[in-house]
């Protein structure tokens, strides 16, 4: 029984015998070795790829970290799919057939996955085109924080609340983007109401000696003090003033506070909303 499967012939020719013999046994464990050593060559050059392109931005404090982490991972996974075809190709495996599958399974597990893929591709322009980038403190979708990580899949913010807030890279792409840390200065804008009988001059005094007085508002542009409306219960001044982005916030609450009380020491009505009732008897 043996005998007659060692001279079956049962694949191009060749007997169970062939297939035992020193010299395939030497020629399998040649493509193994060469395998291994395609593949570990493979494996160092994608590691070194990927590390040498991530590493142009922490040489360039310009350059956005996130865009050649993307870049990176990319140049790290293609040479490693490269290196997988070559050792199946080692082996004699038909990798054409291979990659038509791949093509096919991808494009069905596509169509089954549009969402998510809409939210890789929003992702992936993010990343290339950078609206924004990490710290930056922006409004997408309605929601508004500071960004704390961008994936393919999503955008992370924490809120003024610093609270996690994820927001889908779809809806962050295809939504209108609002970054309030590009420019390096920006514009606080009140409205500040005195009285009609107040004196005009003094109240302007008032309010631009104080602006001056912080360090935090800017000389340049000049700031902006001018009546510009008599409402119905006051005499209204338009105050604008430059200051550098990151103290935006605390700095528009401060002079609000800081005006106030300075109108007050100077004796300067603010008026509020009144009503008159008139009891004409019977």
């Amino acid at each position: 029984m043996i005998e007659e499967l060692l001279n079956y012939d049962i694949y191009n020719g060749k007997t169970v015998g062939d297939y035992l013999s020193l010299e395939f046994l030497a020629g399998v464990a040649g493509s193994i070795v060469g395998a291994l050593l395609i593949l570990f060559v493979g494996m160092f050059l994608s590691g070194w790829a990927g590390r040498r392109i991530r590493g142009i931005s922490k040489r360039h404090a310009k350059l956005d970290d996130t865009l050649f982490n993307f870049l990176g991972n990319i140049t790290r996974y293609i040479i490693l799919g490269f290196t997988v075809l070559i050792v199946l190709n080692t082996f004699g495996i038909q990798t054409t057939s291979i990659v038509a599958v791949i093509g096919a399974a991808g494009l069905a597990i596509g169509l089954a996955l549009q969402g998510t893929l809409s939210n890789v591709a929003a992702g992936v322009m993010i990343i290339l085109f950078r609206p924004f980038k990490n710290g930056d403190f922006v409004e997408v979708a309605g929601m508004s924080g500071t960004v704390k990580d961008i994936s393919l899949n999503f955008t992370e913010l924490a809120n003024v609340s610093n609270v996690q807030v994820i927001v889908p890279n779809s809806q962050v792409w295809g939504n209108i983007i609002t970054n309030f840390s590009t420019n390096q200065t920006r514009r606080a804008e009140w409205i500040f109401g005195v009285g009609y009988g107040a004196d005009l001059k003094a109240a302007e005094e008032a309010i631009r000696a104080t602006i001056l007085a912080d360090p935090r508002s800017l000389s340049e542009p000049e700031p902006f003090i001018q009546v510009n409306n008599l409402g119905d219960f006051s005499v209204d001044f338009l105050v604008r003033v430059w200051v550098s982005s990151p103290d935006y916030f605390k700095y528009q609450a401060d002079i609000k506070r800081a005006v106030k009380e300075a109108l007050d020491a100077a004796g300067i009505d603010i008026p509020f909303p009144t009503q008159t009732l008139i009891n004409s008897g019977s």
